[in-house]
């Protein structure tokens, strides 16, 4: 082997090695994302899914063919311990039909004395009706500022698919909790 075979190979060897260095601190930086959007998509770990108003009229539709099933919907609610907000579900359960619109409310308060601005994460159980659980409209989907002492009704529109219905592993499942806990926004965390 000649020397300037050798000196070919060891820059192709080291070449390789940085574009593979490079790929892994690539992927590295894109996997948060990929994986937040694996799980909306999939409904994989309790993601909730996000639906349309005509999603939810061909849901609708969908469930009285089904026979206007019923599942029971749990509400829990906490807060991170750096928000010294109370809150809480106005409502700990209900009974909803499969396939229908129903609204949940949610009740937060500001106890402290300055502007408090919160950011909700939410989460279902189990995690094999995250699929299945869709939120029309809700607070989670922005921050939320409370000036102190104020108290408001934060609303979530939802559905449960009636494709539910079809997946085995749902067979059984007679209760869906929605959770959320409020942290404080980044840019109101000093």
């Amino acid at each position: 082997m000649t020397t300037a075979t050798l000196e070919t190979r060891k820059t192709r060897t080291a070449l390789l090695a940085f574009g593979g260095a490079l790929a892994m601190l690539g992927l590295g930086y894109a996997a948060v994302p990929l994986y937040e959007l694996f799980c909306q998509v999939t409904g994989f770990g309790g993601t909730t899914q996000r639906a349309s108003e005509s999603e939810a009229a061909t849901a609708e539709r969908l469930g009285a063919a089904a026979g206007g099933r019923t599942i029971s919907i749990r509400f829990d609610g906490s807060t991170a311990r750096d928000v010294p907000w109370s809150f809480r579900p106005e409502q700990s359960t209900d009974t909803v039909t499969i396939g229908q619109r129903d609204m949940a409310i949610y009740l937060a308060t500001n106890n402290s004395d300055q502007p408090i601005t919160g950011t909700a994460t939410f989460n279902v159980e189990p995690e094999q009706a995250g699929a299945y659980f869709n939120k029309i409209q809700c607070f989670c989907f922005t921050e939320q500022t409370l000036q102190p002492g104020e108290q408001v009704r934060m609303p979530v529109l939802y559905f449960v698919d009636p494709k539910a219905l079809d997946d085995p592993n749902m067979d059984g499942v007679e209760q869906i909790t929605l959770s959320y806990t409020f942290h404080r926004a980044i840019e109101s965390a000093d």
